[in-house]
């Protein structure tokens, strides 16, 4: 069978010889009598051996690795390896425990992404990245030595399989998902292998059958957050050419308005960099997404304006049109703008702000045939009420009329006027 097609059920329907491995000193008499208790078992009896030894089961295991290297008994244990962390992913942290402090549980892994087939190849990269996230962490310092190395021989096999993947469809995938997850890791996002990821991200922007799982991965939040909080002039600059290169594909485009880029961009154009590549970059990026903008529709503009936060009077706030062509599209996502428009109530301190999100759930009242009713279940009175003793004239005329409008209901609404 090829064993790129393995799965792990038909893996672990092997009969492995443990008693031959113990006679070769292979395995010790202590392993073989944890491997008779274990293996084979029910899933609940698994489960209690691991709550009750789970350190000596990981330093067994990773000695098999470590000292076996038929292929067969390689695959089973990481089958075995694989279900015990799929079940219960916070069985990670026993290959950090104490009494193992001396023993390299990395090693093996690392060493079979790049020896085995594509069975264990992927198995090895998915336990590591289970492995990884589960390091003990202080703050957003890592506890554990030689995590660097670790990180930089997946990071190496992984910018392999981009090149020339092990599996015609399944390496490219896998790449991505780790990328993706390393990403948000400290010890990644606090030297230099933060510039080799997003390079690496920046190369799949260039690959057409990469850039549909970039698309529904959750890169281009990262992405983000890594160009909000970098400090480092590489770093944003690679970030920023990935974005460029991704804004004409698919529904790049609209994922960074949604994101809220083009004020990012804002924001960064203001800094003092010394790399012309960013700059235009910069420039670029800002006048497709400008494009990008002016392409989506008037709702998708009015979303993208209540997303970042910021109102202020624009035409279509006040337009009969767009609210009546529009009301419905504020049933997305269980009302998703609605309730970012009350989180506006609650967070801003803008007064131009505070007054268009109180017309504007006004409004929605006023267009939307159970608008009173909604607003009301989402305990908008109390947070409007709150506003009318505001400062600004401006916001405690708006909530008025949008206490006005929720009180009597959309039958009398249309007769007051903001």
């Amino acid at each position: 069978m090829d064993q790129a097609e393995l799965s792990i059920e038909q893996v672990l329907k092997r009969d492995i010889p443990w008693e031959t491995y113990m006679n070769t000193k292979l395995v010790s008499a202590k392993g073989l009598q944890l491997l008779r208790r274990y293996d084979k078992k029910p899933e609940s009896a698994r489960a209690q051996l691991l709550d009750e030894d789970g350190p000596a089961y990981v330093h067994l295991f990773v000695s098999i690795l470590r000292d076996i290297f038929k292929e067969e008994t390689v695959e089973y244990v990481l089958a075995l390896i694989y279900e015990m962390l799929s079940a219960n992913p916070t069985r990670a942290r026993l290959f950090h425990d104490e009494s193992l402090a001396n023993e390299d549980t990395y090693e093996p892994f690392l060493r079979l992404l790049w020896k085995g087939n594509w069975f264990i190849q992927e198995k090895s990269c998915k336990i590591l990245a289970w492995i990884i996230s589960a390091r003990p962490k202080a703050g957003n310092a890592v506890i554990g030595n030689g995590i660097d190395d670790v990180l930089k021989g997946l990071v190496e096999w992984l910018c392999a399989q981009l090149k020339q993947p092990s599996h015609p469809t399944r390496g490219v995938p896998i790449a991505i998902s780790c990328l993706s997850s390393l990403l948000k890791e400290p010890v990644v996002t606090a030297d230099g292998l933060l510039y080799e990821t997003c390079l690496c991200v920046w190369l799949l922007s260039y690959y057409e059958p990469a850039i549909e799982y970039l698309a529904t991965s959750r890169t281009m939040q990262r992405l983000t957050e890594v160009v909000k909080n970098s400090t480092k002039e590489k770093v944003v600059r690679v970030v920023i050419l990935t974005f460029r290169n991704l804004l004409p594909k698919g529904t790049f485009g609209a994922q960074m308005v949604d994101l809220g880029l083009p004020h990012i961009i804002q924001s960064l154009k203001t800094q003092a960099w010394s790399d012309e590549d960013l700059l235009d970059a910069l420039n670029q990026l800002e006048e497709g997404l400008k494009d990008k903008i002016k392409k989506l529709s008037s709702f998708d503009k009015y979303k993208q304006e209540v997303l970042l936060g910021h109102l202020d009077w624009n035409p279509m706030h006040k337009e009969a049109n767009f609210w009546r062509e529009n009301v419905t599209c504020f049933e997305e996502n269980d009302f998703q703008i609605l309730r970012v428009l009350l989180t506006i109530l609650d967070t801003s301190s803008d007064p131009r702000s505070l007054a268009v999100a109180c017309f504007d759930i006004s409004q929605f009242i006023q267009y939307h045939a159970a608008g009173r009713v909604i607003v009301a279940d989402l305990k908008a009175k109390e947070r409007v009420m709150k506003l009318m003793n505001h400062e600004n004239t401006e916001v405690t005329k708006n909530a008025l009329l949008c206490i006005q409008r929720l009180l009597l209901g959309a039958k009398y609404a249309s007769f007051l006027q903001a």
